[in-house]
């Protein structure tokens, strides 16, 4: 029988020797762990070096035959980068989750890796599965990329399209995927509120994506919450104290405003990537809301009832007071919760006044906006 899933679904058992194989005979992949590791600075030596990475790789990948057991070399690593790149994680609300049913979990979209890695990884630790993960096809151009990706439970998100009907017919298969992971084969999953991060610091939930999901509705017999209500949609807040990416988005965004456009150099996602999963994250919490249940009656009432819980659930740190003020915020804080920080502000001054001053506005708006968001939600006038 045909698995009408296999163009995107993550790899299964039977695929992972293969991949693993394949992934230490490619050049292009060497090179990547060995930037990873050492920074661009190694590129003159990556000839030289690659046969030790792989040797090294072949080392660490010998007793992973299926998925679980690349799982949980993924864990130990995500551990080591909560250690080395954070000043702590802490986790709430995972009293609201179901432990004998799967969740789609929808949260806010801040880095491209470590959201649904650090989502994933409290799962875990607080016994339950680990998550199927929604990544675009626009960040898995090259080969070992979606091979990494899919090995890690990850499934493609096809944006990359030439017209409207292949647009439809991919969103189909993609909400069909998500439905049968939730409902039929129990596997949570997490997809972001929109696509691309929120640059900005502002965490809003497109519609489209909500649109997406209710294309695997039966409109025959199931109502537009009632089909909402059976995916167990969970929004998920995760607060960075720090954005690694602080000063790459405050670029993009500057020469936005200035030229009214912005070109990606070709190895520019993949920079993001590692500069999120190794940057300074200072300290990190995530929060799981509660399930959504039947009684909205449109995609944007969903992605509204998604929004309040992000936000109201969002972490704030004396970053985003400090960041708030600087742009001239004067509204009373006083009722709203500001959580210990680890960076204090003569170092966060510092790093906003190292980037040009073209950018500086974009850089505190990004930390500034999480709290104006609370701000807006507590007094909508």
């Amino acid at each position: 029988m045909s698995d009408p899933f296999a163009a995107i679904r993550p790899y299964n058992d039977g695929e992972v020797r293969p991949t693993i194989n394949r992934l230490l005979g490619s050049k292009d992949f060497l090179n990547a762990m060995l930037r990873l590791r050492f920074g661009d600075s190694i590129l003159p030596f990556s000839g030289l070096l690659r046969p030790l990475a792989r040797i090294y790789l072949r080392r660490q990948f010998a007793g992973v035959q299926g998925v679980a057991d690349l799982q949980m070399r993924v864990k130990v690593y995500v551990e080591r980068l909560i250690e080395d790149s954070s000043a702590g994680l802490s986790v709430s609300g995972l009293e609201h989750l179901d432990p004998k049913s799967a969740h789609l979990f929808i949260s806010n979209h801040r880095d491209i890796a470590m959201d649904p890695a650090l989502t994933s990884y409290a799962l875990r630790r607080a016994g339950y599965q680990t998550l199927r993960i929604a990544i675009g096809d626009n960040l898995i151009r090259e080969q070992w990329v979606a091979d990494l990706m899919r090995l890690n439970k990850s499934f493609v998100v096809k944006r990359s399209v030439s017209g409207p009907r292949e647009l439809l017919a991919n969103s189909k298969l993609l909400a069909q995927y998500i439905r049968f992971s939730v409902q039929d084969d129990k596997a949570p999953i997490w997809i972001a509120q929109r696509e691309g991060r929120a640059k900005d610091g502002r965490d809003r939930t497109e519609a489209a994506v909500i649109k997406m999901l209710s294309l695997s509705r039966d409109k025959q017999s199931e109502s537009f919450g009632d089909h909402i209500a059976s995916l167990r949609i969970v929004p998920v807040a995760i607060s960075y104290e720090l954005d690694p990416c602080d000063a790459m988005k405050a670029l993009e965004l500057s020469q936005r405003e200035s030229t009214g456009s912005y070109k990606k150099t070709d190895q520019e996602d993949v920079a993001s990537i590692g500069q999120g999963i190794s940057g300074d994250k200072g300290r990190i919490h995530v929060h799981f809301g509660t399930p959504l249940g039947s009684g909205l009656g449109s995609p944007a009432e969903v992605a509204a009832a998604i929004d309040t819980q992000i936000v109201s659930a969002y972490r704030l740190h004396p970053v985003n007071v400090w960041a708030y003020k600087r742009l001239g915020g004067e509204a009373d804080l006083s009722g709203i919760d500001v959580a210990e920080g680890s960076c204090s502000k003569a170092e966060f001054n510092s790093r906003i006044d190292a980037l040009a001053e073209s950018e500086r506005p974009f850089a505190l708006a990004s930390y500034a906006n999480a709290l104006r968001s609370v701000l807006e939600l507590k007094n909508p006038s």
